[in-house]
């Protein structure tokens, strides 16, 4: 499998498939799921980064067990929308787990998502530092899918 247009990737779903959104960080992997129709994204949980076949069986597992079709991983593009080192990794990384998986997979900007989502938890949530940095991983997923999902709908 290859990285593919974010539109492709959703016009290839079957009815009913879900897209699981991920954001991978140095050390934790932010994952969000879609609901069927393709409308609202929920976090979902988040993954210890690990060796790459360990991360892609746990994602397929995750895939097969919820209904998903497609994977969209978060690109953390430089402020001026260049590819900088770390973008070039995410997608480096986004197709090796296509691959790995078997699923199809997308790039979708994450510039601030993580900045967004903490700003939201401090100042509504009210969470500690502690317990916003369990949070955080899953709900940038989140924002970063249903971003995803807002800009592809067709």
């Amino acid at each position: 499998m290859a990285v593919i247009n974010l539109k492709d990737l959703r016009a290839g779903l079957a009815r009913h498939q879900r897209l699981i959104g991920l954001d991978p960080g140095a050390k934790t992997i932010g994952v969000a799921l879609s609901d069927v129709t393709l409308m609202l994204a929920s976090p979902y949980g988040s993954l210890k980064r690990g060796k790459l076949a360990a991360n892609a069986a746990e994602i397929a597992a995750i895939a097969r067990k919820e209904g998903a079709g497609g994977i969209v991983v978060g690109l953390p593009l430089s402020m001026d929308g260049t590819m900088g080192p770390a973008a070039q990794a995410a997608k480096d990384w986004a197709r090796s787990l296509s691959e790995a998986t078997g699923l199809p997979c997308a790039l979708f900007d994450e510039r601030l998502s993580s900045a967004a989502v903490n700003r939201m938890l401090v100042s509504e949530a009210d969470l500690t530092r502690s317990k916003r940095a369990v949070a955080v991983d899953r709900a940038a997923a989140a924002y970063m899918l249903q971003a995803a999902l807002d800009a592809s709908r067709p």
